[in-house]
């Protein structure tokens, strides 16, 4: 099995380089949310190709193993889907996308838009992914995993090194979690040299039951951003990473999220879907409170959303 450790991590962010974006970031204060004052770096991954992170464990993935003929496939609840569908496209790798009735337009839309097969599987992730391994089974395309695979987590743990190259003196990282591939990738990066607080939703308190529990438990698949943070069970390769190297887990409510992603829009001009806008959510409805001279990023993920329309 392909540790998940900084050296393959670094490893993985220059194969990935000629492939993703290094993100911006912005610098803002929560007085300009309604808050206490308080300065707080955002980080755009929103801005990374196909809209999300999650290109850099797809093209990890598929620049790491040996693809079939066949192609890959993938089950996803909109954005880890959009992403394969993308850096298929680039390699010129056939793909096949699985993904729940709960999937956004927006994110459907970038899948096809991108060349892969659409195929509708269910009405929750978990359904999604049940149909995508019958159809591994039958035709012997290659599985990438939307968060539970060592490839996965190394890709994503180079949003980690490039945070820390962008803003190396931060205390505290606020992120979104799902599966978990993104916080697991990034606590292997930094391995507790900073505060990694996870961000669930209330409807969907995977890693927060799991943590809770010692092990992951099924927990609910609910709420306003259950297309892309509400897998029944965080990834078995991430646990020990996050029970080792997350620092705290925190729930907010969907009302929180949703004001989150219009207070992103109104006050920065910056368009977030719900699982985007959860991390920051957590500071803006008080939630997670930073103390006096604490340094916060706010990783904001994901912008595959019609919330803004042109």
């Amino acid at each position: 099995m392909t540790e998940v450790t900084r050296d393959a991590i670094r490893a993985a962010a220059t194969l990935i380089r000629p492939h993703v974006r290094h993100t911006p970031v912005l610098d803002v204060d929560l007085a300009d949310f309604g808050r206490p004052a308080h300065p707080v770096t955002l980080k755009l991954e929103c801005l990374q190709h196909s809209g999300s992170f999650k290109v850099r464990g797809a093209f990890t993935s598929l620049l790491t193993r040996d693809v079939p003929d066949a192609g890959v496939v993938a089950a996803s609840g909109g954005n880890h889907g959009a992403a394969v569908a993308y850096a298929a496209a680039r390699l010129g790798i056939p793909a096949t996308v699985f993904v729940p009735s709960v999937t956004s337009s927006a994110k459907a839309d970038r899948i096809r838009g991108y060349g892969a097969k659409l195929v509708v599987g269910g009405d929750r992730y978990a359904d999604a992914l049940a149909a995508s391994e019958e159809f591994v089974a039958g035709t012997g395309a290659m599985t990438v995993h939307a968060y539970d695979q060592p490839e996965t987590l190394i890709g994503q743990g180079t949003l980690g090194a490039e945070i820390a190259q962008d803003r190396p003196d931060i205390d505290t990282l606020l992120v979104a979690v799902g599966g978990g591939g993104l916080i697991g990738g990034i606590a292997a990066w930094f391995r507790g040299d900073v505060k990694v607080v996870a961000v669930e939703p209330e409807g969907a308190p995977t890693l927060h039951r799991a943590l809770a529990a010692g092990v992951p438990v099924d927990a609910p698949t609910e709420g306003i951003a259950a297309d892309s943070l509400a897998p029944r069970q965080v990834g078995r390769h991430m646990f020990p990473l996050a029970q080792q190297f997350v620092a705290e887990s925190v729930l907010v409510t969907d009302d929180a999220i949703a004001a989150a992603q219009l207070s992103l829009w109104e006050t920065a001009r910056v368009v977030a879907e719900p699982g985007g806008a959860a991390a920051l959510s957590a500071l803006l409805s008080g939630t997670y409170v930073p103390e006096p001279g604490e340094r916060v990023a706010v990783l904001v993920c994901g912008a595959n959303t019609t919330a803004v329309r042109f």
